[in-house]
């Protein structure tokens, strides 16, 4: 059983439906209560940026505080259940909230063929490459650091139209219209309480590198 371990690395991404949280929060409490009669004593637990309101600013750790200011109705099941886990005495949990996943099969210029326009163009990206997560989550355990939330994204934070410009460039695609308009809401994730409370150093710390798949 995969619960026959001293720790545990929960990547459950909730489900797209209309009763997202119910649905993710009755998934997690099936397997709070299995944690009960098992050996694990750490959680790692994979969570989001989308926790995170898009509060035109800067972001840290301590500003997901209330579940209904959440960017997406899965960040809201997200942040219940990370609160959830944490709240928990038989064993301690560490949260790390991935921006959005760049890697092998997520590939910016993949997603490039599914769109008609680069929507919000002025707003920064909060990526974060495969790689970076793999030796995050390696990191965490191998120092201990559990009971802690850490933010995960490159520490570049380019605009969407930027990033989407050097991906067509990069790959020999025709540059994507600009939406006209967009929302003014954004969120700049800061990743520097991991940087410094692991020593970690990003591999791959710029998002444009990425889109060109040189990094």
């Amino acid at each position: 059983s995969f619960l026959d371990s001293d720790i545990l690395v929960v990547n459950i991404p909730p489900k797209r439906r209309e009763d997202v949280v119910e649905y993710h929060v009755g998934q997690i409490s099936l397997l709070i209560d299995a944690l009960a009669d098992s050996p694990v004593k750490h959680v790692l637990f994979v969570s989001s940026t989308s926790v995170y309101p898009a509060s035109c600013g800067e972001v840290v750790e301590s500003d997901a505080v209330d579940p209904d200011e959440a960017d997406s109705p899965a960040g809201r099941a997200l942040l219940y259940v990370e609160e959830m886990l944490r709240s928990e005495f038989s064993f301690s949990t560490t949260v790390v909230r991935f921006g959005g996943l760049i890697g092998p099969r997520r590939n910016p210029a993949e997603f490039m063929q599914r769109m008609t326009e680069i929507t919000s163009p002025g707003h920064p990206v909060n990526l974060i490459h495969l790689d970076d997560c793999i030796q995050i989550i390696a990191e965490i355990i191998r120092q201990e650091a559990w009971g802690e939330v850490f933010n995960a994204c490159a520490p570049l934070h380019p605009t969407r139209g930027e990033f989407y410009a050097s991906a067509a460039e990069s790959h020999g695609f025709a540059a994507l219209p600009e939406e006209a308009s967009s929302s003014s809401k954004f969120k700049i994730v800061n990743s520097a309480k991991l940087e410094k409370s692991l020593g970690y150093k990003f591999l791959h710390p710029d998002p444009l590198a990425m889109a060109r798949g040189s990094s």
